[in-house]
């Protein structure tokens, strides 16, 4: 690694990822201000490990294979400015007889040097990339990803991970070990039999321990696990025209079961043609599925959810964990990460950001002891998000800003959030100006009636937030509601010196307020003795 000094136009990253049936790229720009801006991902099919795993030998046809799409990977980054590549190859590197020859092979007609790492050093990767991305809340999880040429699970919780493991079971290996005796490509009993004994066989000594920590949920990452996601996406909706997304689906087991008995009896070509199914898995996605389906039922899993993150993404959180210069990468949630770098991404005001923020919760939390509501910690955690985002769509103009933020973060992947808590901070973004939201406007229709009371409640306490920092001077210190009736709601204001335009601004929010609350609101101004 190279000193991390970003300059003032940033610091561009590659990080690549040799796998067994699959290359990743990822190219990332690292920013002045602590945050990075993914440029590309890109991903090609290489089949590094077709053929090998009972000569333990590359191929020269995947050897190949793998020089040119390590030489495209590279020259692509190239044109982004890359000025360092982290790259590490997997399974069938590690394993193969010939590993010096194909590193260097790259090395000289790709310019790359590759770090070959063992299994347990991957699944730390990948669980730094899965759990990155995941609001854990106490929760300990199960982590799988099912590769070409072997499977890595870790289970660990947000201060880390306490158990790493890496088996030799994969999808293209188990392929390779029991190939179809039909030369359609059928998978008859016997041969899904002997895949399934093969797999039991490799984990029986590790299943003991995974049970003894007691996982709360699992989480599965890999192309073969997102793509039986997607199939049984289709199945559930065989109408759908657009692509369906793996990311925030839950896969339960006994539809992965019934992948498997539907896809078995199909010719490889007839496999090919599935709704939903990558056409170029068919011929490994068996097996793949075979493996987490006895994962599942030895350790006694309902369910998994699904996730698109993984090695490259941990190869990320594991460079900017060591640098100076993202110092937050190992103090915050993920949740919390995720809006700061998307905040600072799209260059907001921090300053009014943060102030707001805390004017909007003091609000929210003083307003509670009032019983003005009711809410939970889990609606304050999204208002303070969408606070500190609410301005987020200056960056494309200032004119309808609010309904930008609304674009912006509806559409962004903010990690660790649910598709209803996003969609619920986009919202409260999009009134914290101009209209306050209207039963009958189809943003709120569409929401579920404690959302729609929550978008308009505390919609209200980020307008008078906004408002109570409208000359972005930050002369409001603090605010809160000191009594409350049935008829009136009481709001104190410290402030440092002249802030008429924040009196103003409280003024015009008087009406909204007593149209979401059903009381007046009565505010005093007061110099803060400490200003």
């Amino acid at each position: 690694m190279s000193d991390g000094t970003i300059g003032p136009e940033g610091r561009v990253v590659t990080f690549i990822d040799l796998g067994t049936n699959s290359f990743r790229m990822l190219i990332v720009r690292l920013n002045p201000n602590h945050s990075y801006t993914i440029l590309s991902r890109q991903k090609q099919q290489v089949r590094l490990g077709e053929g090998e795993f009972e000569a333990e030998e590359i191929t020269l046809a995947a050897m190949e294979r793998a020089v040119i799409v390590a030489k495209m990977f590279v020259d692509l980054a190239r044109t982004f400015h890359t000025e360092e590549f982290v790259a590490v190859a997997t399974s069938a590197t590690r394993e193969a007889s010939n590993q010096n020859e194909l590193l260097h092979r790259i090395r000289q007609e790709a310019g790359l040097d590759i770090r070959v790492i063992s299994g347990r050093e991957e699944a730390r990767l990948i669980y730094l990339g899965v759990a990155s991305a995941i609001h854990l809340a106490g929760r300990r999880i199960f982590c799988i990803d099912i590769g070409g040429g072997s499977t890595e699970i870790a289970i660990g919780d947000a201060q880390g991970y306490t158990h790493l493991d890496s088996f030799r079971i994969g999808a293209i290996r188990l392929a390779n070990t029991y190939p179809s005796p039909d030369e359609r490509g059928i998978v008859g009993p016997v041969q899904q039999k002997k895949i399934q004994q093969h797999v039991r066989n490799a984990i029986v000594h590790a299943t003991a321990a995974i049970r003894s920590l007691k996982p709360e949920c699992a989480i599965g990452g890999s192309g073969t696990i997102m793509n039986l996601a997607e199939i049984a996406g289709k199945a559930h909706h065989p109408a759908s025209v657009t692509e369906p997304r793996s990311n925030g689906l839950t896969l339960k087991y006994k539809e992965v079961k019934k992948l498997i008995e539907l896809l078995s009896p199909l010719t490889l070509e007839q496999r090919r043609r599935v709704p939903g199914i990558n056409p170029e898995r068919a011929d490994i996605i068996i097996p793949g599925a075979i493996i987490l389906e006895v994962f599942m039922k030895e350790l006694g899993l309902l369910e998994i959810s699904v996730t698109s993150r993984g090695l490259q993404d941990g190869l990320l959180v594991d460079y900017l964990s060591r640098m100076d210069n993202f110092p937050l990468m190992g103090e915050l949630t993920p949740r919390q990460r995720s809006v700061l770098q998307l905040g600072r991404s799209c260059g907001i005001n921090e300053i009014h950001a943060r102030t707001v923020t805390n004017l909007v919760l003091e609000m929210f939390d003083s307003a509670k002891t009032k019983k003005l509501h009711d809410f939970s910690d889990a609606e304050r955690e999204l208002l303070e998000y969408a606070a500190f985002l609410h301005d987020i769509g200056s960056f494309i103009s200032f004119t309808n800003h609010h309904a930008h933020s609304y674009y912006i973060i509806r559409n962004s992947e903010l990690l660790g959030f649910n598709d209803r808590e996003v969609n619920l901070i986009a919202m409260l973004a999009r009134f914290h100006r101009k209209k306050s939201p209207r039963k009958k406007d189809t943003f709120v229709t569409d929401l579920d009636p404690r959302d729609q009371r929550a978008l308009r409640l505390l919609s209200c306490f980020l307008r008078l937030g906004e408002s109570l920092d409208r000359s972005h001077a930050a002369l409001v210190q603090h605010v809160r509601f000191t009594a409350a009736n049935k008829d009136t709601a009481r709001l104190e204001i410290q402030a440092r010196g002249e802030c008429q335009l924040e009196i103003w601004g409280i003024e015009n929010e008087k009406r909204a307020f007593e149209k979401a609350f059903g009381r007046n609101l009565v505010f005093s101004v007061m110099e803060n003795p400490s200003s």
